[in-house]
């Protein structure tokens, strides 16, 4: 009997929801199930006796069919009557699932003790009288309602039907066919959202739209984002916290809501037991928050809410922190005494927990976040039960701090994660809306999980507007994470969007979302200001220059006129949908994609009419409009999206963030200078590369022209006065190829200067120039062109060879690579400056020894002209060492922070980090644009070929690009591209 048993669950275990099937028309399949038809319509049965959330999701479920296919089903909870009928239930409470079970109709065994796992399945007459029933059973309360909307969604019912107005898809009739179907087991055990800084979202949409009659959130809003929760197969929520919102325990239908939809209630890390410190505690009545001088009245009011929700389901946050997210005491307490406070808090919080409930502690759900200073304390030597999940928070932007260690990995509680898709503090908030990339949420994210990191997810997702997609696929890989890989992670936004709107959209979304979220991986729209966001005692935000260059390497352009033609694309997709779907389709793409693109124009063209001014061209005061045409563009769009279906999120999207009352970057940039051309026309002109200070060069030339880039440069001629500029424009030699040679412009033109490579003669030092002319006003621009005799250009194909004093190389695109057992070489798509990047083995491979003859490395072969002592740029993603157990591998290293090491030829080796102690300069810098930048100063012994090699030592370490500078680098944010001969 046990052989028997063990092999149904083994044939059980094969079996995944892959196989159950949606579908207006009929299949020639035994397991076909009539949910709606001409002739037939389901009844859909629950046992009155199972949870209420059972109920709950069938009453959804009827009114989801409904929407699909305008056919109401019928709702009882006597599941004997009909000739097709929904049997839907746990294990545990639904007795005709049971009586299904004891005549082998199904086998439940393999839900008997699960977790959230659910049975789909076509039972032929189930029962006298009833022909056909579609079970759906849970293991438990939310196994069934998974189950059950799984159907829904697979109809037609997309989780976001509410929260982002998804239409419905529509059909006439609805057939299930279910084979004997069996969901997994969750990756993790409890999968959440943490709704935060809500103050200029949720809340004012909740109290002056959703919800005036309580003017606030409150348990209409809460049952709403619990519905979404239950849907996306999710079961755990942190209410919102700040002292704007009404507590949630403060309005007792809250938590009678979460228990409806099965939902498990938490709190965010600086809520001990579920108590909101920010708004419930009053320290007028109850003395201070301070345990050190309270601790009575402080364990008297957690008992207290301990007592009110302890017959719930619930995750125990256990900690001792300041109110509303600020450090407990003060510098003067010394870090043993810190330690020894928190063991005591925490003891006394698992003793309220253990008097309250009937349950051994060791069984009951805690967690424990050491976040920003806790983290110290915690590695003090902090003593904390085995049994405690320790939750590990990200540094806020997106990169895991620490994780479990091998001694960690032992614990019985496991571990978890914090993360953010939205985050307001320093160095700079991120909060209108999420870009954060999928694929670096999977990398980080993935690399907890491989460390035990499968007991709690919390993201902290904001106001959730915003953040839709990645809320989506941040509990898509909660739940199963083995379905993710870093290559079709990529792709996710595509494929979520066209679900929702048509496959025939999918290339178009696959080609927006893309270069949408790379664009914004660089820098993100809320970052576009550029100044710090902590600038506490100088009225805010200060609005500067971006470093995105129009002079250099055309980087500036670049950026815009990718964000233009995405806009654009997003547009003639929101133009070419049905009516009934352009609200979601504006909310969850068009209006992110478009107000990145006019973000990004308003402020870089602010900066470029600044540079108009110094410069005195005509054009600036059309440049100026311009500017200001974005910013005006930018609250319309804003206020059509508050606009949308009546009004129904009126409220929930702001140009407004931070606690100043402002946000800096939604200003209009900073345009105080004027320039107003006056007297008569007056030729200038500008060469890509020049250097626009005075004091400077006084003569005009392009960068030089090589033969192994074959690249072209361009030539603005601008007027500085009014009327029009009427010109003329000649090369020294027929080589020299213009776009244009005359024109008139009472702003400016721009043209294109090539090289006819069958013309130009060979030599290292070729010289020409382009003169313009305008009346009696001469401009000359010179050129420079390097056609050496050697190397010939098939001599250097496929070798990055320098240009105009660098050498720019893409980390993927490397020569040879050497691997091991233990490291491979990996392509990250989707991820950084050069929209790929290499990761350098996996993060839980162990270390290497970065300075040995043969480590894992790659190597990248180098052409250079000259020779000497040249800095080594590698850009990196700033990750942070695996955990805090790491061997040292060298006498001389410490274990604070990750290496890697480069290297040319045969010569001495630069150890840079990717990491960076949080809160420095370094980390700052490197968390606004996704991006280390270590510099190593390395030695060319002499001009020719070469090899550079980044090599491994921390694996897991993920290299976006490498740029040499031989003397010739100019300044930019993103680097040059590549010189690669090709």
């Amino acid at each position: 009997m046990k052989v028997f048993s063990l092999l149904i669950l083994l044939m059980m275990a094969s079996v995944l929801q892959s196989q159950v099937v949606v579908n207006e028309n009929i299949k020639h399949s035994k397991n076909v199930f009539p949910l709606v038809t001409s002739n037939v319509e389901a009844t859909v049965c629950y046992d009155a006796n199972d949870y209420l959330v059972v109920k709950k999701a069938t009453e959804l479920f009827v009114s989801d069919i409904e929407n699909v296919t305008g056919q109401r089903l019928k709702l009882t909870n006597e599941c004997k009557k009909g000739r097709a009928v929904v049997i839907v239930g746990t294990i545990e409470k639904n007795r005709a699932i049971r009586q299904l079970a004891s005549k082998g109709k199904i086998n439940i065994a393999p839900l008997e003790r699960a977790w959230e796992r659910y049975l789909i399945q076509m039972v032929d007459r189930p029962f006298p009288g009833v022909s056909k029933a579609l079970v759906v059973a849970g293991s438990d309360r939310r196994g069934a309602a998974y189950g059950l909307f799984s159907l829904s969604e697979m109809a037609g019912v997309s989780p976001w039907y509410w929260w982002a107005d998804v239409p419905v898809k529509k059909h006439k009739t609805l057939y299930v066919d279910a084979p004997a179907t069996l969901s997994k087991t969750p990756s993790v055990k409890y999968r959440g959202i943490f709704l935060n800084d809500e103050d200029w979202g949720l809340k004012p949409w909740a109290a002056k739209t959703f919800e005036k009659e309580r003017g606030n959130i409150g348990p209409r809003t809460y049952a709403k984002i619990c519905e979404l929760l239950l849907r996306l197969k999710a079961n755990h929520l942190a209410p919102a916290m700040h002292p704007v919102s009404t507590a949630f325990y403060k309005i007792p239908e809250n938590k009678l809501v979460a228990d409806t939809f099965a939902i498990v209630m938490g709190s965010s890390h600086c809520e001990p037991l579920l108590l909101n410190t920010a708004s419930e505690w009053n320290s007028k009545t109850m003395g201070p928050w301070d345990y050190g001088k309270n601790k009575d009245k402080i364990n008297e009011v957690l008992g207290s809410r301990v007592e009110e929700i302890c017959a719930y389901e619930n995750v125990y946050t256990l900690a001792l922190r300041g109110l509303h997210d600020a450090a407990m005491g003060g510098g003067d307490v010394s870090m043993k005494e810190k330690v020894k406070l928190l063991e005591s808090a925490l003891k006394d919080q698992r003793d309220i927990i253990a008097r309250h409930t009937d349950k051994p502690i060791e069984t009951i759900p805690q967690a424990f976040t050491p976040y920003k200073e806790v983290l110290e304390i915690y590695s003090n030597g902090l003593e904390l039960p085995d049994d405690v999940t320790i939750i590990w928070p990200d540094d806020n932007f997106g990169y895991m701090k620490r994780l479990s260690g091998p001694q960690e990995q032992k614990r019985s509680g496991r571990s978890g994660v914090y993360y953010h898709l939205s985050y307001l503090g320093v160095p700079h908030s991120y909060l209108w809306y999420s870009t954060t990339p999928p694929a670096l949420m999977y990398e980080e994210l993935r690399k907890a999980y491989d460390t035990t990191a499968d007991r709690i997810w919390l993201a902290n997702c904001g106001d959730l507007k915003g953040a839709e997609m990645q809320v989506s696929l941040f509990l898509d890989m909660a739940y199963n994470i083995e379905q993710f890989n870093a290559n079709n992670v990529v792709t996710y936004p595509a494929h979520w969007l066209a679900e929702m709107f048509g496959e025939q959209y999918y290339n178009v979304f696959e080609d927006i979302t893309t270069s949408h979220i790379n664009l914004a991986f660089s820098r993100k729209p809320e970052y576009m200001g550029w100044g710090y966001w902590n600038n506490y005692w100088g009225g805010g935000e200060k609005r500067t220059d971006t470093e995105f260059s129009f002079a250099n390497y055309n980087e500036a352009e670049r950026r815009l006129s990718e964000y233009r033609r995405i806009g654009k694309e997003a547009e003639n997709v929101f133009l070419s949908l049905m009516e009934e779907a352009k609200p979601a389709l504006y909310q969850l793409l068009y209006y992110p994609v478009k107000g990145a693109e006019l973000m990004n124009h308003m402020t870089i063209k602010g900066q470029f009419y600044r540079q108009y001014v110094r410069q005195q061209r005509a054009a600036a005061s059309q440049l100026k409009a311009q500017v200001k045409n974005y910013h005006d563009s930018l609250k319309l769009i804003t206020d059509s999206y508050n606009s949308l279906l009546n009004g129904k999120w009126k409220y929930m999207m702001s140009l407004k963030q931070n606690y100043d009352g402002t946000s800096s970057y939604f200003m209009v940039p900073l345009m105080e200078e004027n320039y107003v051309p006056m007297g008569s026309p007056k030729l200038a002109v500008q060469a890509e590369g020049e250097a626009l200070d005075k004091g400077g060069l006084n003569f005009h030339s392009l960068p030089a022209f090589s033969t192994y880039s074959r690249k072209e440069h361009w030539i603005d001629i601008y007027n500085q006065g009014t009327g029009e500029v009427v010109w003329n424009a000649q090369s020294s030699a027929d080589w020299i190829i213009l776009s244009q040679e005359a024109g008139k412009t009472s702003l400016e033109n721009r043209i294109v200067v090539s090289i006819d490579w069958t013309k130009v003669p060979v030599g290292e030092r070729i010289r020409g120039d382009i003169e313009i002319v305008s009346g009696d006003q001469k401009e000359c621009v010179l050129v420079s062109v390097f056609n050496p005799v050697s190397p010939i250009r098939d001599e250097v194909q496929g070798l990055y060879v320098e240009e105009n004093g660098y050498i720019s190389i893409p980390a993927v695109d490397f020569h040879r690579k050497f691997e091991n057992r233990d490291i491979k070489m990996t392509v990250l798509p989707g991820l950084g400056f050069e929209e790929s990047s290499l990761q350098m083995g996996t993060p839980m491979a162990p270390l290497q020894m970065y300075r040995a003859g043969d480590v894992p490395r790659v190597e990248y072969d180098f052409y250079t002209f000259n020779a000497g002592i040249y800095d080594v740029y590698t850009y990196v993603l700033p990750t942070f060492p695996l955990h805090a157990e790491r061997d040292y591998k060298l006498p001389e290293h410490t274990n604070s922070d990750t290496k890697y090491s480069v290297r040319i030829d045969d010569g001495s080796i630069s150890t840079p980090s990717t990491s960076a102690i949080e809160y420095s300069q370094i980390w700052y810098d490197s968390v606004l644009k996704n991006c280390r930048v270590n510099k190593s100063t390395l030695y060319v012994k002499k001009p020719g070929k070469h090899t550079l090699q980044i090599r491994c030592g921390d694996p897991g370490i993920v290299i976006q690009k490498i740029v040499i500078d031989m003397g010739g680098l100019k300044r930019s944010y993103l680097g040059p591209e590549s010189t690669k001969c090709n």
